[in-house]
């Protein structure tokens, strides 16, 4: 799991290079972390999973999540989030990260910075002994706090052999509650968070997942491994 997730730091990292605002379109995105993937005898744990049509999910701006790379075209100002998974050697790895596109402005900065601030709030809470819920509240509480709607209808989850196993890793919910954490396990935790109402809705394609409102969303992920001396990030290309 850990060389699967440096294969997929190293896409998160190469696709966020490739970008050139009024020029790259999501596809061509898509198309090169496919090869990346390849080049490392990997496969994208995401091709053909459930009948998804493509490598990775491209979501820009008021999309959520499961964005289908295609034509659009990434423009200055606009927010990107990329979502790759890697299958290497009967194991999976799953990250995302949340991408400005040239020059963006105050409201999405922050809304970035937020999201993956609580990202790590939640991290620090994967730590044998505590539940799922530590990490849960922890995320929704920091969201909350600075106005934001954290999303419901999708949650982080187990991964190893399958892409999502249990436990489910919702970001929201009450401390002290939910499967214990024990060493060995991993998990994905990803805050997605809006800029407005927590609500969704999914466009006609069964896959594209959009903000209620048409306001922004944001999405950071991390595969991480719950060890004795705290959480280890399987996904940062250490």
């Amino acid at each position: 799991m850990r060389a699967a997730g440096r294969i997929v730091h190293q896409v998160l990292h190469t696709c966020n290079e490739a970008i050139v605002p009024g020029k790259t379109t999501t596809a061509e995105l898509d198309a090169l972390a496919y090869s990346i993937i390849h080049s490392h005898g990997a496969s994208p744990s995401f091709l053909n999973y459930r009948g998804y049509p493509a490598s990775t999910c491209i979501s820009v701006n008021e999309v959520v999540i499961h964005g289908i790379p295609g034509p659009l075209v990434l423009h200055d100002g606009d927010i990107v989030d990329i979502d790759v998974g890697v299958y290497l050697d009967g194991y999976h790895a799953d990250a995302a990260w949340t991408f400005p596109v040239g020059e963006i402005d105050e409201a999405s900065r922050r809304l970035l910075a937020v999201t993956k601030e609580s990202l790590f709030q939640g991290i620090a809470k994967a730590r044998p002994g505590n539940r799922v819920g530590d990490i849960c509240a922890t995320i929704q509480k920091y969201c909350e706090a600075q106005g934001y709607g954290v999303v419901r209808d999708l949650v982080g989850h187990g991964i190893g052999r399958d892409l999502h196993e249990e436990p489910s890793v919702p970001n929201f919910g009450k401390a002290g509650t939910g499967a214990l954490l024990k060493e060995g396990m991993t998990i994905c935790i990803e805050p997605m968070i809006n800029q407005g109402t927590y609500k969704v809705k999914t466009l006609a394609d069964g896959w594209t997942m959009v903000t209620a409102d048409g306001k922004r969303s944001a999405h950071f992920e991390h595969t991480v491994h719950i060890t004795a001396n705290g959480p280890e990030l399987l996904t940062d290309g250490t």
